[in-house]
């Protein structure tokens, strides 16, 4: 055979063939390989969801595991926490469930600002009224202190109503009580007064009375301010019904009759009792008679 020229075949020595078969093996690798990457390439990217929650077919990350919006997911950490993972409250459900906060009414003041002082000066109440009681008709006027806020008309007639209880003094046939109008001869004063001129006018020298009790001074019913409008820490009712023990007590100072003591335990409080010192064991009470007519008295208090 000429030199240069070829059958179209070669014989290659067998250290040849097997470089061949090496470079044959190695580029079949590479093609395999680079077909692999391409599809781990492509699964990873139609999985992985978009930033606004929808993968890139399209369609939601949840329809694509076969949730349904509204259900709670489950998942395999589902039976760790009891076969049901508890869902997180939505911000907004928890919203609506909750009841919007409104601000607490203030809370209203039981009785009304007592002044500790006043003018000093007094007006009379224009109220008249009739004769009531059996004996002897005693005539009264009312008296408020000017700046203490009590109306002196509805004050008379709040005094007229205790005079005239069947429980009160009238239940002795002896005493009867009239309020008298403008202008006409009383024999008996009933004054409302601020603390400090209750003070002044019964000349209240006590530490523990200074500011608090009431008195009579001659011809004249003092009542406290404070008393009538918030009633005695040591009284168990209300303060209309310490009003009535005020007058009670004070009006009987102006029948003649003298501090009384508990009777007993457990038992009423006479009305001549000292009640703003303390009950000793006895039941507060306003009335000199109870409802079947009988005196509620005590021992005398020397």
């Amino acid at each position: 055979m000429p030199a240069g020229h070829s059958t179209g075949r070669s014989r290659l020595s067998p250290r040849a063939r097997r470089r061949v078969e090496r470079r044959k093996r190695l580029r079949r690798t590479i093609i395999l390989g680079s077909a692999a990457l391409v599809v781990v390439t492509a699964t990873a990217y139609a999985v992985v969801p978009d930033g606004d929650g929808s993968t890139a077919d399209g369609r939601p990350a949840a329809a694509r595991s076969g949730q349904q919006d509204g259900e709670s997911a489950e998942g395999s950490d589902a039976a760790a926490q009891g076969g049901r993972r508890d869902p997180a409250p939505s911000p907004s459900a928890s919203t609506a469930a909750r009841p919007s906060a409104s601000p607490s009414p203030a809370k209203a003041d039981p009785s009304p600002t007592v002044p500790a002082s006043g003018s000093g000066t007094f007006k009379a109440s224009a109220a008249a009224g009739s004769a009531q009681g059996k004996g002897n008709v005693r005539r009264w006027r009312l008296e408020v202190e000017e700046g203490s806020g009590v109306d002196p008309d509805a004050a008379a007639r709040s005094v007229e109503a205790i005079l005239g209880d069947p429980r009160g003094w009238i239940k002795n046939p002896a005493h009867a009580f009239q309020l008298a109008g403008p202008g006409q001869p009383v024999d008996f004063t009933v004054k409302i007064a601020t603390p400090k001129t209750t003070d002044l006018l019964c000349e209240v020298v006590t530490p523990e009375l200074i500011g608090e009790t009431n008195c009579r001074a001659g011809h004249t019913v003092v009542v406290n301010l404070k008393r009538w409008q918030e009633g005695s820490p040591q009284f168990s009712g209300s303060a209309e019904e310490y009003r009535a023990l005020i007058v009670n007590h004070e009006v009987g100072h102006e029948l003649g009759y003298s501090h009384e003591g508990c009777p007993g335990p457990g038992q009423p409080a006479p009305a001549m009792m000292q009640q703003i010192k303390g009950l000793n064991g006895c039941k507060s009470n306003a009335w000199p008679y109870d409802a079947n007519g009988t005196y509620l008295s005590g021992p005398p208090v020397l």
